[in-house]
Formats: C-alpha cells, structure tokens, sequence
C-alpha cells in the first residue's frame, strides 16, 4: 500500500494494491505440498509448476466481479522490467503499474523471511538487491522509492506474527 502511495496512487488505488498483494498468491493452491515446501533444489518439473501459479490465480479469481481489477497484479506479479519474465514476457511500461508494485513488495517480502529451501535474508541484503535489481527485475523508478521507504511498519506487522504463532 505504501509503494502505491508513493508511486501517485491514491487512498482508494493503494487498497486495491493492498488487496491484490494479499491475493496474489492465491495460485499456489494449485502447485503441490511437497514442491512448495521442498527444502531443496528445484527440478524444472517442479519450477514449472511454481511458475504457474499466477495464472491458476488469475482463472480462480476471475469469475469473481469485485476482484476483477486486481487480476493484472495477480497475473503478472513475476514479469520483470527487462522482458525475461512470466507469464507473458512483458516488459517496462507494458506490465501493469499493480504489478510492478507486487513485484517489488513480494520480492522483498520472500527474501525477507524464512523459506523451506533456506533462512531469511538480513535487511541490508534485501535492500542491496532491491537496488542492484532496479531497472532489469523492477521498474527503476519503484525500486529507489521502495528504497526510502520506511519498513517500520512492515517490522511491527512481522513482529505480531511472531507472537501470534507462540
């Protein structure tokens, strides 16, 4: 929401935004268990598989009227600025503005946290990646204001998660 915010987006957009970066995983409930939580190397079957889920996101929320506008950030999360994206390759302006906010958030979110496959990564990592990937993975002028935003609010969301799971 914040990112959205800070590229012009307006109150009502930026809830939108917000929505859509809840949903936007929704596809995973087509990939299996075991390849979601596989604790090593992916095989290409199985990358396959993970690379499918927006658009098994997109068919699940489709047919649904009030979520309609958020299906381009759902669809196309994982596009990157430089084309060499999925699922459809596109490139620079041509990925929907949703999305290219998504794709900065989730990248940050994903390597910010634990996965089965290994351990979070620090946030100066996070943030040097973030930077080093502006203008071939994310829109160059998102990634610098994702950059100076301040993340205290994404701390105290993820400090309350920890204490729900005790």
């Amino acid at each position: 929401k914040h990112l959205a915010l800070a590229s012009g987006m307006d109150e009502a957009e930026s809830e939108r935004v917000y929505l859509a970066g809840t949903l936007h995983d929704i596809g995973k409930i087509g990939v299996p268990d075991a390849v979601l939580g596989k604790p090593g190397k992916l095989t290409d079957d199985e990358f396959g598989m993970i690379k499918r889920h927006p658009r098994i996101g997109y068919d699940i929320l489709k047919p649904i009227p009030n979520v309609r506008d958020l299906l381009p950030g759902v669809l196309h999360h994982h596009e990157r600025w430089d084309g060499f994206g999925c699922p459809e390759k596109l490139a620079g302006e041509d990925i929907p503005l949703m999305a290219r906010i998504l794709a900065v958030a989730d990248t940050f979110d994903a390597m910010s946290s634990n996965r089965a496959y290994r351990p979070a990564r620090g946030r100066d990592e996070v943030l040097a990646e973030i930077e080093k990937c502006a203008g071939a993975q994310f829109d160059p002028e998102l990634a610098p204001a994702f950059l100076s935003m301040d993340l205290s609010p994404f701390d105290e969301m993820l400090a309350r998660h920890i204490c729900e799971q005790v």
